[in-house]
This record gives structure tokens, C-alpha cells and sequence, in this order.
């Protein structure tokens, strides 16, 4: 794995996601309330939806086209809908926000 540098933590606006492209990968970053940091694949699996434009609520984005709710976590879909989506560690080290890839 590789540590890619994504940003400054104050760069992230909190419960805002934020694109970030890794070679081939699209990658949504969001900073939590708690100043948690999470990322996942920046492509719903539904329509392939924007998620870093989603609504995040908790630990939750919800997809600006159809309203998917993916976890943050482990990038699950929740019932009624499936499927999931990658989901990436994330280190912030000082204030330096990192994604492993």
C-alpha cells in the first residue's frame, strides 16, 4: 500500500466530501463532525453518482442522485439497496491528511 497526501485537515470542510484523483482512482474524502477523516470510492454503485457531492449524516454519505446511503466505514450500500463501494484507511498525521492506496 501507499500513502498518498490528500490535503491539510483545515482544508476539509467537515460533513463535505472532497474529490481527490489517485492515478485511474476516484476517491471521495469527507471530514466528520468528530474530525474523523474517511474515504471511499468516489463512484456510487448505482448510477455512478458523485458521492464526495453527497449529503454526509454520521458515519454516512448519501448519494446526490438517488440518495443511496453508503457507509462511510466499509463503503456497504444499506438495505433496501446493495451493493458497496471501495473503502480506503485514512491517516492524519499532525494535520496532514493521508489516503493508503
Amino acid at each position: 500500500m501507499e500513502k498518498i497526501y490528500v490535503g491539510q485537515l483545515e482544508e476539509l470542510a467537515p460533513r463535505m466530501g472532497k474529490e481527490v484523483i489517485v492515478g485511474q482512482q476516484k476517491i471521495a474524502v469527507f471530514r466528520l463532525s468528530d474530525d474523523r477523516v474517511k474515504a471511499i470510492e468516489n463512484v456510487c454503485p448505482h448510477k455512478q453518482g458523485p458521492l464526495a457531492e453527497g449529503t454526509v449524516s454520521g458515519d454516512y454519505v448519501f448519494c446526490p442522485l438517488h440518495d443511496y446511503k453508503i457507509n462511510l466505514d466499509d463503503g456497504q450500500v444499506q438495505e433496501p439497496d446493495e451493493g458497496c463501494v471501495r473503502a480506503y484507511e485514512t491517516i492524519v498525521e499532525d494535520t496532514l491528511v493521508y489516503v493508503m492506496v
